[in-house]
């Protein structure tokens, strides 16, 4: 009879099934197969947070299938995902099928590749209860917090809501950083550039104005100091009075982790956490690839963990002596300090390609969109961090005009080392350093204009998925696997919504964040859900009592929720309405939005005496090719964006592309954005041009 080895996926069956051979029937549990039920709590409370686990509904067919082939089967294999979520369905098809829970039927695979196929069958191991415990008592404790808040919300703001432990610590987060934005209040300043050469050099260079010739900072606040300074520096030599040499080096960054790949794909790729946690699926799962088959192309993607094996750093560092040369080659081994405590989540590498040899390039021929993307990011990343450091010669001039002291940087790369490939994508827009003209202390330099130009300070920018995913983990609050749902739900709770790729929390989301803050500070203070993980984080390593550590919690949070009851007796919680810039062509007032069954539409605040409603839609600023009306962003039935014509049903043009600022450089029309090129849409114009990279266009 047939081993049977049950994984998660029919996609991963597919792929191990062909290491396996035969000997071996492969087959997919298709995820989770019990859980909590769904009708009600499912924790008995009084017996110490037992938790009444169920098959779930519409799997029991599978299940009937599972316990017949595993009857059949000389052994059962059990290789769900390496990680906690892997772990429990392990531990729930081990109750299910009637294993006993001390065999050595656990495989795990870091990689699906013929090799970590081999290495996983070759060292079987116990369920790890430690593991299953950790989430255990994240399930648990979740659903305590859902089913007791939830209810809450529904009779004290409006049914359909939710709460939860990283949720509300996301949305907080959110609310906090629009609450820093409105509360703040710009300040004026000016910047005084000198625009400088040598003497007899045509070559210029740009100097910032940033003390006094005695070395006190100095801070131009008006118009009135900017020009009293110019003023002063009329007729005065520029003087190179400092001048500092040196090198640096700049240093790869590191492989991915969770976090960081979500993080980097956001930046890089303009991808959602959701989005990229699906694409690393399917190419850790396996995929066909020209040449070698189906094979996984990457090393398992929910981690925290820094560590490379020996062998996927030697397989780098030849691809890079072989494609580059030796010189590109670090000569030493990186080691990358790990953030997490926990052995369990240490057990994985860091997120690699499988076979380092195998470029982006040729992988293309094989796969396409979101999936070619993500593996050219994480091959690119993976190989840079093995290459050598990026050398550069700095240089640092202090010119004194005056009484006052102007500083310009700059600095040439001597060697280009890993960003030959890569280099990391940043949120902030970083001050470009250029290179400087040869200088010498006490050299008199040529002044060509003096521009002074007024600033303001800037408020702190709203997250995006990219900064909250780093916030989040910064300050320790739920693990990087929970990051894109988290992020998911709060958008379909409508607590937050994107707005240019930027979050920000609707007067839903700031409403519910006051009413958790003033009846459940706990559940929404980033300090106190930190701690709480970090407990989470010893029922992993086997420190703390799984039941304890939850009894701990919620005995707190009942008493919270007991004296919220009481705070809130007979009270509701109005939501206020959103005011829009559209105005009720039945009696002039300003119309606002509102939410119903099907999302947000436009309602006269007038009801019931005014019942006029419209569907909503979003000014694109383009004008329409055809008549010269606004492009409207709409949804259609299926609540697929299209953009269409304020004049419709008159004006009949509509296009699934989107309008950009640019204006066709023909006509002046609004253009249009479609895969890598912008087009105009005007009849008879015909214009188009590729989308250059890293131009932004939004």
């Amino acid at each position: 009879m047939a081993k049977l080895v049950i994984v998660e996926s029919p996609a991963k069956a597919k792929t191990i099934g062909k290491y396996l051979g035969d000997g071996y029937e492969v087959t997919a549990s298709m995820g989770h197969i019990r859980d909590l039920p769904a009708s009600q709590m499912g924790i008995d409370v009084e017996h110490d947070y037992t938790p009444q686990y169920i098959s779930i509904k519409g799997k029991e067919k599978l299940i009937k299938e599972l316990k017949a082939a595993a009857k059949k089967a000389d052994e059962v294999f059990l290789a769900t995902d390496p990680d906690r979520e892997g772990e429990a369905i392990s531990w729930h098809l081990a109750n299910i099928l009637g294993l006993p829970l001390d065999a050595p039927d656990r495989v795990t695979f870091g990689e699906i590749t013929k090799k970590g196929v081999q290495e996983g069958m070759a060292h079987p191991r116990v369920i790890d209860t430690n593991l299953f415990n950790a989430q255990q008592a994240r399930r648990v404790l979740d659903r305590l917090v859902g089913y007791k808040l939830s209810p809450f919300l529904w009779r004290k703001v409006r049914r359909g809501l939710s709460a939860g432990r990283v949720q509300s610590v996301a949305v907080r987060l959110i609310v906090d950083r629009e609450k820093e934005i409105e509360a703040f209040q710009p300040e004026e300043y000016w910047n005084l550039d000198a625009l400088l050469s040598p003497p007899g050099s045509s070559r210029k260079f740009t100097a910032r104005l940033t003390s006094t010739a005695a070395g006190k900072k100095l801070t131009v606040k008006n118009g009135e100091q900017a020009e009293a300074i110019r003023t002063s520096l009329e007729g005065q030599d520029y003087t190179v009075t400092s001048l500092e040499k040196g090198t640096r080096k700049k240093v790869p960054a590191p492989p991915f982790i969770t976090s960081t790949l979500q993080q980097e794909a956001s930046r890089r790729l303009g991808f959602t956490a959701a989005r990229t946690m699906r694409a690393a699926q399917t190419l850790y799962e396996g995929v066909e690839v020209a040449g070698h088959g189906m094979m996984g192309l990457i090393t398992y993607m929910r981690t925290d963990s820094l560590r490379v094996s020996d062998e996927a750093v030697a397989g780098a560092k030849a691809y890079i002596g072989e494609r580059w040369g030796q010189d590109y080659v670090c000569a030493y081994k990186r080691t990358y300090k790990t953030k997490s405590a926990t052995a369990a989540q240490d057990a994985h590498e860091a997120i690699r390609p499988s076979v380092p040899s195998l470029t982006p390039d040729e992988v293309d021929k094989s796969i396409t969109g979101d999936t070619a993307k993500l593996y050219r990011l994480i091959w690119s990343r993976f190989i840079a961090s093995q290459m050598s450091d990026c050398l550069q010669d700095t240089v640092s001039v202090g010119i004194t005009a005056g009484d006052y002291l102007f500083r310009a940087s700059g600095y040439v790369v001597t060697f280009d080392g890993f960003t030959a490939l890569y280099e990391e994508a940043t949120d902030e827009k970083e001050k470009k350093e250029t290179a400087l003209p040869p200088l010498e202390k006490d050299q008199v330099l040529k002044l060509r204009e003096l521009k002074s130009e007024q600033k303001f300070t800037q408020p702190p920018a709203r997250y995006t998925e990219a900064s909250l995913i780093r916030a989040l983990e910064e300050n320790g609050i739920g693990r990087p696997s929970t990051y894109a749902p988290t992020i998911s739900t709060v958008i379909d709770r409508g607590y937050v919504e994107r707005d240019q790729k930027k979050l920000k929390p609707t007067l839903l989301g700031r409403t519910i964040n006051e009413l958790m803050m003033e009846q459940f500070p706990d559940i929404v203070d980033v300090g106190f859900s930190a701690e709480m993980e970090r407990n989470l984080d010893k029922v992993e390593s086997g420190q703390a009592d799984w039941r304890k550590t939850v009894d701990v919690f919620y005995k707190g949070f009942e008493q919270s929720l007991e004296q919220a009851e009481k705070n809130m007796e007979g009270k509701k919680v109005k939501v206020p309405d959103e005011e829009s810039d559209e105005i009720c062509e039945k009696c002039g007032r300003r119309m606002v939005i509102k939410t119903g069954r099907y999302g947000k539409f436009l309602a006269c605040p007038g009801f019931p005496e005014c019942q006029n409603t419209k569907r909503l839609v979003k000014d694109t600023g383009g004008r329409c090719p055809k008549c010269g009306g606004r492009m409207l962003q709409r949804r259609s039935a299926k609540g697929r964006v299209y953009y269409g014509c304020e004049g419709y049903p008159q004006c009949d043009f509509m296009t699934w592309d989107e309008p950009v600022p640019d204006t066709c450089e023909k006509c002046g029309a609004t253009l249009f954005k479609k895969g890598g090129k912008l087009y105009c849409a005007k009849e008879g114009c015909g214009f188009e041009k590729q989308v250059r990279k890293g131009e932004n266009h939004e």
